[in-house]
């Protein structure tokens, strides 16, 4: 696996070693020590699977008393991935990180506790898969507004389809965010 490093802080995508021939391929998706090593050194509690159309878009979802760090990958399709900076104290608070991931490229991308997630589908379908560091608490999530011109955020649809609460989302200089 490598392990690359973004322009915010904390964020990692993680490119496979694929083993592939005429059988098809094998690739480790999570190594503990591998990751520890790479300073993602974190107990997963919880896994999510996702099915969306293509034009879907999902998120910016947080946790606000139990923020979850999630690892992310894409099994079935495309989507464009990103995470919203919400940590106060860091210097790229605002910023967003955004990547492909899809069954192709067979990335993964580790988002740490602090960061609202979303993803849009660009492929007919796609299928998410990822693991959190927290279990959800309905309650406890907040959601960034997905277009908020504050954000600057270069979705690849113009006009995603998104779920009423995703609508209501909150921009930025009203989010509750992380000290």
């Amino acid at each position: 696996m490598q392990f690359v490093s973004t322009e915010l802080q904390g964020i990692v995508v993680i490119e496979p070693k694929v083993f592939e021939d005429e059988r098809g391929f094998f690739l480790e998706t999570f190594h503990r020590p591998r990751f520890a090593a790479a300073g993602i050194d974190v107990e997963f509690v919880q896994d999510n699977h996702s099915r969306s159309r293509q034009g879907v878009l999902r998120g910016l979802h947080y946790q606000l008393t139990r923020p979850q760090g999630k690892l992310v990958r894409v099994v079935r399709g495309s989507v464009l991935d990103v995470a919203v900076d919400l940590r106060r104290s860091s210097p790229t608070f605002g910023r967003w990180f955004g990547c492909e991931l899809s069954e192709s490229n067979r990335r993964q991308v580790y988002i740490p506790p602090g960061f609202a997630h979303a993803f849009c589908v660009t492929s007919d379908v796609a299928d998410v898969i990822y693991k959190c560091t927290e279990v959800y608490v309905p309650q406890d999530e907040r959601t960034l507004l997905w277009s908020d011109p504050a954000l600057g955020i270069k979705w690849p649809v113009a006009n995603p389809i998104v779920s009423a609460k995703d609508e209501r989302g909150v921009p930025l200089s009203q989010a509750e965010c992380f000290a």
